[in-house]
């Protein structure tokens, strides 16, 4: 039986977009889906004070999350 969510949780989050771009990029290379959040609250490229936040499923979470783990320096 295949498991389904359709509930997004926040894997990651940052004041820095770059950040968020790289780990979506890295998460894509494992075909796991990731959404920015928060990318476009201002038009001056400031984010909220609670930064910019990555998304993914939440049956994604337990690996995407070791995924970041392993290729952080």
């Amino acid at each position: 039986m295949i498991k389904h969510s359709d509930t997004l949780i926040t894997l990651f989050e940052t004041s820095l977009i770059h950040e968020i771009y790289i780990a979506k990029t890295l998460l894509a290379t494992y075909n796991i889906p990731s959404y920015v959040f928060d990318e476009n609250l201002t038009t001056i490229g400031i984010p909220s004070l609670e930064g910019y936040r990555l998304k993914i499923n939440e049956l994604d979470f337990e690996n995407a999350k070791q995924i970041l783990a392993t290729t952080k320096h």
